[in-house]
């Protein structure tokens, strides 16, 4: 195999937990040159992959069919000569553009019964047996039914401790200290300072989201023990940071100020990271930055962050997780009873390791 296309995920977090997958394909065709289709806010994550080479950033919006763009799209494509396309999204209409640019091998989950998009299919996994999303997307390597012959040492890690077991390689995300210099520069942070990044926002629903009370008050315990540190909110604009601000000023609110790739290198000289499970939280973990992850609706067994750098705060109450996008119970209790002492317990340690 030479070529292969991606048909990159719609998210930040799922795109990344995608990159075992590239990985292990260089792995098994050493020369093989990987290009990916990604929506315009999930390019960038994947223009910092190194097995990558390059990104077709596309303005499709979500949940529409747009046929004329994706044949105008498969039309550029077809003399490319793709020997294999991976269609990562479940959806119809992902696998459309593989197909309509004629290319023979088109391989993805069966998704959206998509006989004839896709022939190379595999079983959707059962929803009650949901398997870590590295594993998921890594799967796609082998044959439909086959075995997989690599570890996920962060969901299984006594089977990744016996001898000779191969292991996931984790994502990583490559960082330029010049591009953190440059974007640190723009928004007057002084880069001899720690810096702490919290991260808000999950776009998934209000289930995901640490209350802004909270990270006000982790902010107060943050300037008591840490003064000289600075820290930053970033996210997108709709993200509840001016909540936080208002209670804490010396958080400054960047959301909805940077973009994408700002926000990456922001978060490449970070001290330490707060966030929610959240695309921004699979971006630290990515570039090896301490992280402090909250998780409420969802579970960290299938989502994790993926670094030995990461501590995760999950209370898994008996109603959690519940995967919904708001608390069907009313209460939030599995956010609302994580308070600010427990994560900073974890912080602290992280602020005193890596001044």
């Amino acid at each position: 195999m030479r070529r292969a296309l991606v048909i990159a995920p719609n998210w930040i977090g799922d795109a990344l937990m995608a990159q075992p997958l590239f990985t292990i394909l260089k792995k098994l065709h050493s020369r093989i040159a990987i290009d990916a289709i990604a929506p315009s806010w999930v390019a960038p994550v994947l223009e910092r992959m190194s097995e990558i080479r390059d990104v077709y950033a596309t303005d499709l919006a979500h949940g529409k069919l747009q046929l004329l763009r994706r044949w105008q799209l498969a039309s550029d494509l077809r003399d490319v000569g793709y020997d294999a396309a991976y269609v990562l999204p479940n959806s119809m209409k992902s696998a459309l553009i593989p197909w309509m640019a004629g290319i023979n091998l088109r391989i993805g989950y069966k998704g959206e019964s998509r006989y004839g998009l896709l022939n190379v299919r595999h079983a959707n996994p059962p929803k009650t047996e949901r398997p870590p999303m590295t594993t998921h997307y890594a799967a796609l390597v082998y044959a439909p039914g086959a075995k997989l012959q690599f570890i996920d040492r962060f969901a299984q890690p006594e089977a990744a401790a016996q001898e000779n077991a191969q292991t996931l390689p984790v994502p990583r995300l490559d960082a330029d200290p010049n591009e953190a210099a440059r974007v640190s520069a723009r928004f007057n942070l002084d880069t001899r300072t720690p810096l702490v990044v919290f991260c808000p926002g999950a776009e998934y629903g209000p289930a995901k989201r640490w209350p802004p009370e909270h990270f006000a008050a982790l902010a107060q315990f943050i300037a008591q023990s840490f003064p000289y540190a600075r820290i930053i909110a970033l996210g997108s604009k709709k993200d509840a940071t001016q909540a936080i601000a208002d209670r804490a000023p010396n958080v400054r609110n960047l959301c909805g100020q940077t973009s994408l790739g700002e926000a990456c290198a922001l978060i490449s000289r970070a001290s330490a990271v707060v966030t929610n499970d959240s695309g921004l939280m699979h971006v630290a973990a990515a570039m090896k930055r301490p992280l402090v992850a909250v998780y409420g609706s969802t579970d960290p067994r299938h989502t994790p962050p993926l670094s030995d750098l990461a501590k995760v705060q999950w209370l898994h109450l008996e109603c959690s997780p519940c995967f919904a996008r708001e608390c069907p119970l009313g209460h939030l209790n599995c956010l609302r009873e994580l308070t600010a002492e427990q994560v900073f317990g974890d912080l602290r340690g992280m602020l005193l390791t890596h001044r």
